[in-house]
């Protein structure tokens, strides 16, 4: 009996659980107590600590996910189940994450996603104010700060391009952070310039809208060919939603496309967070440049703003610069909702959400910058 006993613990997982494992376990917990007691963004964060727990969870044959078989090119002969330990010789058969993981790596889920953004995005507001495009192009600047610091911290130029377009606030994380940061940074304008109530921008034709992404996508991708696959899902996106006759597209594209993706995406994000490889110094230099470059893109985001703010005769208010970080809606809705702290009878949404769609656009041209220079 003892013998059997011995042989139950020692084929558990509590046997072979490490701390870095456990960390990570109570770190999953404690996002689910925020997306489900707190109800910061559930339908983001709620997959994302779920795939953070099922990776961490110690699983027979190697595990639910391999990070090394992504590292550089993908180890497509690992994932056909042509791989053995380099230590022990075990052979390890492929995970669940290994193959959802694809998605992530090839980039099909961002442009699923940029799709289904385009699909519920309203672009009649940076139509109908057009300089709404500098005040998103202002808030590319934490990509660019946050690209020399790591380069100074020793990452490689490919590394640093990655991390750097955080900067972008592109993401579950970013949007999240939008809700917990933004307000303090916000407060830096003046009361009178947060007291500024917009008046309604000009109506935008059908035509205007329909014609928007098509002019988009071949610009910007005859200007700088690799931003296609992001920008052309989002115009397509837009596209469906505007033409007026593929209602059935536009609604799948919202609705039960973005909804799938969320789930494979978040749960795929999440899995990457291995204890053993999260929980090292590199991880805590990326998560601190990261916010710097997040603060950094929202005051890029708002000195655009208050420039405006002077070229309009007082007219625009500066809190819509904040909008510029591409966390959609999530980063308009904060500018709104601060500008209605100081004037209740302002409704800035409609006017941030012209910065907030430029600042969508303008991260997938960062993106194709720094795949074409790095890539």
């Amino acid at each position: 009996m003892l013998e059997v006993l011995k042989n139950l613990w020692e084929t558990s997982g509590i046997a072979t659980m490490t701390w870095q494992q456990g960390v990570m376990i109570l770190v999953s917990f404690i996002l689910f107590y925020l997306a489900i007691k707190k109800q910061y963004e559930p339908l983001l964060l709620l997959p994302i600590a779920f795939g953070m727990l099922l990776t961490n969870l110690p699983w027979p044959g190697g595990g639910i996910f391999h990070p090394e078989w992504f590292q550089g090119d993908i180890n497509w002969a690992a994932l056909g189940g042509a791989y053995h330990d380099p230590v022990t010789g075990a052979h390890i058969d492929p995970g669940l994450f290994d193959f959802l993981y694809i998605g992530v790596k090839m980039d099909i889920f961002p442009c699923l996603i940029f799709m289904a953004v385009g699909a519920m995005t309203d672009f009649g507001p940076l139509i109908s104010r057009p300089s709404s495009f500098f005040m998103g192009a202002g808030a590319q600047f934490g990509i660019s700060f946050a690209f020399v610091v790591a380069c100074l911290l020793g990452f490689d130029p490919q590394g640093a391009a990655s991390i750097g377009i955080i900067g972008g606030a592109d993401g579950p994380t970013a949007i999240y952070l939008t809700s917990k940061l933004a307000p303090e940074l916000l407060g830096a304008i003046t009361k009178k310039m947060r007291q500024v109530k917009m008046e309604q921008t000009r109506p935008v034709s059908k035509a205007e809208k329909i014609c928007f992404p098509i002019i988009v996508t071949v610009v910007c991708v005859l200007i700088l060919p690799s931003v296609a696959p992001l920008l052309g899902c989002l115009m397509l996106g837009n596209l469906f939603r505007e033409s007026g006759v593929t209602e059935r597209l536009s609604d799948t594209a919202q609705n039960a496309m973005c909804n799938i993706v969320t789930i494979f995406l978040g749960t795929s994000v999440g899995a990457t967070a291995v204890g053993a490889n999260f929980l090292k110094l590199e991880t805590v230099k990326i998560i601190i440049i990261g916010l710097c470059a997040f603060a950094f893109a929202t005051v890029g985001g708002l000195l655009i703003g208050i420039v405006m703010y002077f070229l309009s005769g007082k007219k625009i208010n500066p809190l819509i610069g904040a909008a510029g970080v591409s966390a959609v809606p999530m980063a308009a809705r904060v500018a709104s909702k601060v500008g209605q702290k100081e004037n209740p009878s302002n409704f800035l949404l409609m006017h941030a959400m012209g910065p907030n769609v430029a600042g969508v656009i303008g991260s997938a041209v960062a993106a194709g910058i720094l795949l074409t220079l790095f890539g």
